[in-house]
């Protein structure tokens, strides 16, 4: 199954993710569903005062037919772009943005984070916010049975560790008041689900001030892959 590669660079305060095009027939093109999604914002006030937002604009999802040409492959391409301001009085502030996308097969991923963790996503709490783990899983190429979910990260940013080697991150970091990460058709492909399946996109920032450390997590829309 040919799937979209998603490579990400840095890009002044923001990060830009963007894929690389694959070939399709025609009629499998003139069969994509076009779904423009809501986006969303969350602001939350951190115990030192800090104000951070938190925003998702331009999100859409494009779903395609099953390349394996079976009910149990989906796929699908998303896009959009997080933008965060932080408020605060703190002189060393910087933020860290973990974007990504949660996938269910047969399962309700309204609720946000799932009691217990979802495998290869970090670990989340009753309020679904995600702290995201070094291991978690940077790829797009699921396989999901009924009820189970998973979540991914889209960015894999190379960038040497603290010993000089190669390392790879699925965070941008930036300083200041501003950042954002923006990604086009992110590959979201889905095999072993027989029924109905879902995703929806969330974007977790890890804020430093010189005061605090803290976490703010907005959730996308759900949205159908068939």
């Amino acid at each position: 199954m040919n799937i979209r590669k998603t490579a990400a660079r840095l890009a002044g305060a923001g990060a830009v993710a963007t894929a690389a095009l694959g070939l399709f027939s025609t009629g499998a093109a003139n069969a994509d569903t076009f779904v423009p999604l809501p986006g969303g914002e969350i602001t939350q006030t951190l115990a030192d005062g800090t104000v951070v937002t938190v925003r998702m604009v331009g999100e859409s999802a494009l779903i395609s037919p099953s390349m394996g040409a079976t009910p149990v492959h989906r796929n699908a391409w998303a896009s959009g772009s997080a933008q965060v301001h932080i408020a605060t009085e703190s002189e060393g502030v910087t933020g860290k943005i973990y974007p990504g996308y949660l996938v269910g097969c047969q399962v309700s991923i309204n609720g946000g984070g799932v009691e217990g963790g979802v495998e290869g996503g970090g670990s989340w709490d009753s309020e679904g916010n995600v702290t995201p783990s070094a291991s978690a899983n940077g790829g797009a190429n699921l396989s999901l049975g009924p009820g189970q979910e998973k979540a991914f990260y889209i960015l894999d940013l190379e960038a040497p560790d603290d010993y000089g080697d190669e390392d790879h991150l699925k965070r941008n970091k930036f300083t200041g008041s501003d950042g954002s990460v923006t990604w086009a058709d992110e590959t979201i492909g889905l095999s072993g689900c027989g029924g109905y399946a879902q995703a929806r996109s969330f974007v977790s920032v890890k804020v430093e001030t010189d005061n605090i450390i803290g976490w703010v997590t907005l959730w996308g829309q759900p949205f159908s892959l068939g």
